[in-house]
């Protein structure tokens, strides 16, 4: 059983992520785009291999990236995960440069076996982060007036979700999860013009333009997935991974209200949706210590309406690669038991401007660490990442990006039976 140390630990974490929640952890510009910043649902080993997941196939860590993977547990093994994030974000356009930094809640899963061929998993994910607070003032022009534009956004969405994975022959695995969707997304335009004499002749007025949008959603997500395992020889293992996620229409209950100096107006009717994507990958592990992998998906973003906007978006990629090397998991000698991981990643976002281009591209570089706690199978997991997003037309920022993230992962015998002499 878990002792008191251990149980304060996860209680801490679960009070930690209901905090980080409600808390705003991002100040990127692009997430004034969509649904914003699209959070990524790996765990502390996948994160630190460059995202790699749908063939990752770890019996002490949870992969809910593709739910056939939970039955790698073993029937003895409990295992609760939570991690967090610290990042330093700098933006440029250019001219102006401009540091922000944030701290996020990453997980908190937790995974047991309830059948010698099922396995089941609960969990808490940020789905997406919507956080910008930019002003930009325009010269006068031959037809318009000198004015400022303020934008500025915030909320996101989160996801619980409930996993099975199935073990349908001794090396195949299906697996399922069904998460509930939900948050809120607030959003304001406000156009601030000068004041000029009113037609009356007597004083002056001070004309502008606000525009608030505020969505709430609740909605439910399915995420499909498979691994096949092939043993080449005593020391060799390659296993391939597929997932699919189905797209559909948000529930949403959605407020524009428009105003200007002498009217006001309010709609209230709005189409959201997600996108259909798939994902596949594999992993070669040789004798349990050395395994490398490689990631390609596809999110079928320019097929989505957002706020009644057929082809609101991009399609989004990502091709993903990283490795981990264990030296030994008998020696003494403490860093030879440590867990050294490295990967990489390039994805296109989904993010579209207002003139219908792609807004930015984006890779990332990361290294880590698989720290076993002594006299346990718990570890912590600690990944370092570099992160760069290009935007592609005049005037976009580009974000550099240095993230810490921690995991923890403890992972305990509870279902077995004590012999007593």
């Amino acid at each position: 059983m878990v002792g008191f140390k251990q149980t304060l630990c996860v209680l801490l974490l679960a009070t930690v992520s209901g905090i980080a929640l409600a808390q705003n952890n991002t100040n990127s510009p692009y997430t004034r785009y969509g649904y914003g910043d699209l959070s990524s649902p790996n765990f502390g080993n996948s994160r630190a291999m460059g995202g790699i997941a749908y063939g990752l196939r770890d019996g002490s860590q949870i992969n809910p990236m593709n739910p056939a993977s939970y039955t790698s547990v073993d029937s003895l093994t409990f295992i609760f995960e939570g991690g967090m994030s610290m990042q330093n974000d700098n933006l440029s356009d250019g001219l102006l440069k401009m540091n922000v930094k944030n701290s996020s809640f990453d997980y908190l899963a937790m995974q047991f076996r309830a059948h010698r061929r099922l396995a089941l998993t609960v969990g808490l994910l940020p789905y997406s982060s919507v956080g910008y607070n930019v002003a930009q003032a325009y010269s006068e022009t031959a037809t318009t007036p000198n004015y400022t534009k303020q934008v500025y956004g915030d909320g996101g969405l989160h996801q619980v979700f409930g996993g099975i994975g199935a073990k349908v022959f001794n090396n195949f695995s299906l697996g399922a999860n069904i998460s509930f969707l939900w948050g809120d997304i607030s959003r304001s335009l406000t156009m601030i013009y000068p004041s000029y004499p009113s037609s009356s002749g007597s004083g002056t007025t001070t004309p502008s333009y606000s525009e608030t949008t505020y969505s709430s959603f609740k909605s439910y997500k399915i995420d499909l997935g498979a691994q096949y395992t092939q043993a080449f020889g005593q020391k060799h293992k390659v296993t391939l991974g597929a997932v699919f996620s189905p797209g559909h229409h948000l529930n949403n209950e959605t407020t524009i209200q428009t105003s200007t100096s002498v009217t006001t107006t309010s709609d209230s009717i709005a189409t959201f949706g997600i996108p259909t994507s798939f994902g596949v990958g594999f992993t070669y592990k040789y004798d349990d210590r050395l395994t490398f992998g490689a990631d390609y998906s596809k999110e079928y973003w320019g097929d989505v309406t957002y706020m009644n906007q057929p082809n609101a978006f991009c399609d989004r990629t990502k091709i993903s690669a990283g490795a981990e090397y264990i030296p030994s998991k008998m020696a003494r000698n403490y860093l030879a038991l440590i867990k050294y991981r490295i990967g990489g990643y390039y994805q296109t976002p989904y993010y579209k401007t207002e003139n219908g281009e792609r807004a930015a591209r984006e890779w990332g570089v990361s290294a880590g660490f698989g720290l076993p706690l002594p006299r346990s199978r718990s570890l912590i997991s600690v990944t370092a990442q570099y992160i760069h997003v290009k935007g592609l037309q005049q005037s976009m920022i580009s974000e550099n990006i240095l993230r810490l993230s921690i995991g923890i992962t403890f992972n305990e015998r509870w279902f077995f039976k004590r012999k007593v002499d």
